[in-house]
C-alpha cells in the first residue's frame, strides 16, 4: 500500500519535491547521545548497502550488461569483467540521461528509456530513444511527447506503445507512426494501460502484447466512465493564490469498477477483434499474454470477490475461447499476485501454474486442454517465486524456484526436475536469498543477505553450482554499524494466547544490561500477506531509524501477526472476512509477551506503524489501551469503507455482503477507548490511503474528546516525502517517542 507518486508533476512540475511545514517551531533533536541521527540515516550513504544495478543478460550465456553511470556496459561472465561500452549516454548526440533501457530479441537494437515522470506508484511517462547497433544511430521513438511502456516486437522491426491513453505502434525503418485506437480520454477509456486500482492492487501498467509473430497487438480496454471521482486539492505553493483540484478515478469497497473489454489488433488488416470475457461483466483481468503459439492468447480471469480465477485461451483467428484452468477458494480469496505464476513450456503442449489448494503454494504441470499432469512440488513449506524453466541442453525440463522449504524466515533456491521427483538446494548459507539468472539458465546471480551479513552479490555456474566470482560485497557496514553502535536485529519467537507460534525480531542497545528496565517501541505492519521478520540485513531506513533508538536508551520489536507470509495459507488467510481481530490479539499478545521479559519494563510500551500498520497502531491504541502507552499512526486506513475495491473487498467481501467486517474493527468504531498519548500522521496529497481516513478519525476522537495531536503534510502523497519532509516527520516521532515513552 505505500506507494510513489508525482502525479501532480503533470500540472506544476515541481510540487512532489515542495518543502512545506506545518509547525509553529523547529522540532530540536537532542542528539548528544547518539552516533547516529536522522538527518545522518537521509544522508549518509555510507550507511546503506551498495546495490548491485539492473543486470540484463545477452542471449549469449557468456556475457550481461548492465549500467556502469550513464553507459550501458558488457560484461564477460568468466572473468566479470567489463570487455564493452555498448551505449553512452554522456557521449550520445543527443545526450541522453538513461532511466532504464532493453534489448530487442535480437539485440541489434536498444530502446532507451530517459526524462521519466513518474504518475502514481509504478505508472509513469517518458521519452524513448532508439539506437540501432549496427550503424550506431540514435532516433527519437516519437516527437509527440512523452509516452509509456514502449516494448519492441519480437522481430525488433516495431516498438508500441501507450500515450494519452491510447495505443500506438511505429515501425522503426521509417519511424512512422501509426495509431491503433482513438477513444482514449483521461478519466474516461484507456487504452493498453492499467487504471488506478490495477495498477495499485494488480501491478498491473502495461496491458498489452505482441504476439510472437509480431502480426497481431493484443490489448485491454478500461472504460472508466461509471467509475467515481475522488477529488484532491493542491496547495503548491505560497504563489498560488487558489488549490488546484486534481480529479481522478477511484473505486471505493462496494462501487463500481472499470468495465473491461479485450481486442486484438491486426497490423495488416487494421481490424480490432474483440475477445468473449463470458456473461459476467463485474470481472477482474489482471494479465493477458500471449502463448508461444500467435493464434493463442492466454487471458486471466477472475470474478468480483477474487475467490475464482480462470485462465482462458483465445483463439485471436477463430475468436473461440476455452476455459482450460481454474483455481477457487470457496472459504477464502485467490491471493493472485502470490499465486500468479505461469509458463508455457516450448514443447507447445504444457503449461506450469501454481496454487495453494494444498494449503501451501506449490506448482503443478498441465496440458494445453486443462488436463493436469501433476503436482511437482510439494510439502509443508511455500514455493515464494518460480523463477524460470530450463528446457534446452537437458534431458528433463529443470524448474528454478525460491521457497521457504528451510525456514519461513528465510529464502533459499532449489532445483527440481519436471516429474517432481529429483530435488536440489543450490544455496548454503542461511538467510535471505534472491536470484537473477541467464536467459539459457547456465548462470545466475546470487544476492543473499542475513541477519549478520549485509547484501552480497555473487555469480555462479549453475552446472555444477560452482562460484565464479564474489561480484560485490558490503562488509564494510559490519566495521560501519559497529563504529555508529547501530545493533543488528535478533530473531526468536513466543506463542499467542491460542498456543500458535508467532516470530519477532528484536533491536537492543549495544550496551545492553539484562538487569536494566528499557521501554519498548513496537512497529507494526501486519497486513495479508506481508512480512517483516526475516533473517536479512537490517539497513532500511526504519531499521536505522530504530537502531538510533536504541542509543536513547530504547528495544525496538517487530512481530508478525497471524496474516502474514511464508507459513501457509490457513495462517495467512486467518483474518479473512474480519481484518483487524486476529491481528490486534497477536499484537496485544505481544506486548505481553514483553511485558514478561525482566529487562522490559512493562509500563513503557509503545507502538507505531505506516498504512496498514498505522490502521493497526491506531486500533491498538484503543482495543489494546492497557498494555500502549503511546501510539503513533502514520497514513493510517480508518475505515476499509474508504479503501479501494480490488484489495478490500479481496479480504473483506464487499460491504454490502459484510458490513460488520468493515465497522467492528475500524479505530473510527473504537475511538472513545482511545487511551494514552496518539500522533496521527497523513499527507493530503495520499491518492492511495486517502485523507479522508484521518480526517473522520479525527472527527470521532474530538466528538469522543480524546486529547491527540495530528500533523498534515501539504500535497505529500503516501510514501510523505520529498525535500526537508521525511527528516522533518522522523525527528517529530522521534520527540514525541522520547516525550511520550
Amino acid at each position: 500500500m505505500l506507494k510513489k507518486n508525482y502525479f501532480l508533476s503533470l500540472f506544476l512540475g515541481i510540487f512532489a519535491f515542495s518543502n512545506i511545514y506545518f509547525s509553529s517551531e523547529t522540532i530540536a533533536q537532542d542528539d548528544s547521545k547518539t552516533k547516529v541521527s536522522v538527518t545522518d540515516i537521509y544522508s549518509n550513504r555510507s550507511l546503506y548497502s551498495k546495490n548491485l544495478q539492473g543486470v540484463d543478460w545477452t542471449n549469449n550465456g557468456g556475457f550481461y550488461t548492465r549500467m556502469d553511470g550513464n553507459a550501458i556496459v558488457r560484461y564477460e561472465i568468466k572473468t566479470n569483467k567489463a570487455v564493452e561500452t555498448i551505449f553512452d549516454g554522456n557521449a550520445s548526440d543527443p545526450k541522453i540521461n538513461i532511466a532504464e533501457y532493453s534489448f530487442s530479441d535480437k539485440e541489434d537494437k536498444i530502446l532507451i528509456q530517459t526524462n521519466r515522470q513518474s504518475i502514481y506508484r509504478r505508472s509513469y511517462m517518458a521519452e524513448y530513444y532508439v539506437v540501432n547497433m549496427s550503424d550506431k544511430s540514435v532516433k527519437k521513438l516519437s516527437e509527440k511527447g512523452r509516452s509509456a511502456y514502449a516494448t519492441f516486437s519480437p522481430d525488433g522491426s516495431k516498438v508500441a506503445f501507450f500515450r494519452k491513453n491510447n495505443l500506438f505502434y511505429v515501425t522503426l525503418s521509417d519511424m512512422k507512426e501509426v495509431q491503433i485506437t482513438d477513444d482514449g480520454l483521461f478519466n474516461k477509456i484507456i487504452n493498453g494501460a492499467g487504471d488506478w486500482v490495477y495498477e495499485e492492487e494488480f501491478s498491473l501498467t502495461k496491458a498489452f502484447d505482441w504476439s510472437p509473430d509480431g502480426k497481431n497487438l493484443a490489448f485491454v480496454q478500461f472504460n472508466e466512465s461509471e467509475v467515481t471521482e475522488y477529488n484532491m486539492q493542491y496547495w503548491a505553493d505560497k504563489s498560488q493564490l487558489y488549490p488546484i483540484d486534481y480529479k481522478f478515478k477511484y473505486p471505493k469497497a462496494g462501487e463500481d469498477n472499470s468495465t473491461l473489454k479485450v481486442f486484438v489488433y491486426n497490423l495488416d488488416s487494421k481490424d480490432k477483434k474483440e475477445v468473449d470475457l463470458g456473461e459476467d461483466k463485474d470481472i477482474y483481468v489482471p494479465r493477458l499474454e500471449f502463448t508461444h503459439n500467435s493464434d493463442i492468447l492466454a487471458i486471466r480471469r477472475m470474478n468480483r470477490l477474487q475467490n475464482k480465477i480462470d485462465l482462458i485461451h483465445a483463439n485471436v483467428k477463430t475468436g473461440e475461447t476455452k476455459v482450460v484452468y481454474s483455481d477457487e477458494d470457496k472459504d477464502g480469496y485467490v491471493d493472485f499476485e502470490y499465486t500468479q505464476d505461469l509458463i508455457y513450456l516450448k514443447d507447445g503442449k504444457h503449461f506450469i501454474v501454481s496454487s495453494e489448494r494444498t494449503g501451501y503454494k506449490h506448482l503443478y504441470l498441465y496440458t494445453m486442454e486443462g488436463k493436469q499432469v501433476r503436482q511437482i512440488t510439494n510439502g509443508d513449506w511455500e514455493v515464494i517465486e518460480l523463477l524460470g524453466v530450463q528446457e534446452e541442453n537437458v534431458k528433463m525440463p529443470l524448474l528454478y524456484y525460491i521457497s521457504t522449504q528451510d525456514s519461513p524466515l528465510e529464502r533459499h533456491l532449489y532445483m527440481v526436475d519436471l516429474k517432481g521427483k529429483k530435488t536440489r538446494k543450490m544455496t548454503d548459507r542461511h538467510g535471505t536469498n534472491s536470484v537473477d539468472m541467464s536467459k539459457d539458465f547456465s548462470f545466475y546471480i546470487l544476492t543473499h543477505e542475513s541477519t549478520e551479513m549485509p547484501v552480497n552479490y555473487r555469480l555462479y555456474q549453475t552446472k555444477g553450482n560452482l562460484l565464479l566470482s564474489k561480484i560485490q560485497d558490503n562488509d564494510r557496514l559490519i566495521k560501519t554499524f559497529k563504529e555508529n553502535e547501530l545493533p543488528q536485529k535478533e530473531l526468536s519467537s513466543f506463542k499467542n494466547r491460542n498456543g500458535e507460534t508467532l516470530n519477532y525480531q528484536i533491536f537492543k542497545p549495544l550496551d545492553f544490561d539484562e538487569n536494566k528496565k528499557y521501554p519498548v517501541l513496537m512497529h507494526v505492519y501486519g497486513g495479508p500477506g506481508s512480512q517483516l521478520v526475516t533473517d536479512a540485513w537490517a539497513g532500511g531506513t526504519n531499521d536505522l531509524w530504530h537502531g538510533m533508538l536504541t542509543q536513547k536508551g530504547y528495544i525496538v520489536v517487530t512481530v508478525d501477526n497471524r496474516g502474514t507470509q511464508g507459513r501457509g495459507e490457513a495462517f495467512k488467510k486467518a483474518t479473512y472476512k474480519n481484518l483487524g481481530k486476529l491481528e490486534v490479539e497477536d499484537q496485544i499478545d505481544g506486548a505481553k509477551f514483553l511485558a514478561t521479559l525482566s529487562f522490559v519494563d512493562k509500563e513503557r510500551i509503545g507502538i507505531w506503524g505506516w498504512s496498514y500498520g498505522g490502521y493497526m497502531s491506531s486500533l491498538l491504541m484503543m482495543l489494546g489501551a492497557d498494555y500502549f502507552k503511546a501510539g503513533i499512526a502514520v497514513a493510517p486506513v480508518t475505515s476499509w469503507r474508504y479503501y479501494d475495491t480490488i484489495y478490500t473487498e479481496r479480504f473483506l467481501q464487499r460491504p454490502q455482503d459484510n458490513a460488520a467486517g468493515y465497522d467492528d474493527f475500524s479505530p473510527i468504531t473504537h475511538a472513545g477507548k482511545l487511551e494514552g498519548k496518539f500522533l496521527l500522521v497523513h499527507g493530503t496529497g495520499d491518492d492511495n490511503v486517502h485523507i479522508q481516513n484521518s480526517i473522520q478519525l479525527q472527527n470521532a476522537l474530538v466528538d469522543a474528546n480524546k486529547p491527540f495531536e495530528m500533523f498534515y503534510y501539504a500535497d505529500k502523497n503516501h510514501g510523505i516525502y520529498g525535500g526537508m519532509t521525511r527528516i522533518h516527520l522522523y525527528n517529530m516521532m522521534t520527540k514525541f517517542v522520547e516525550d511520550n515513552l
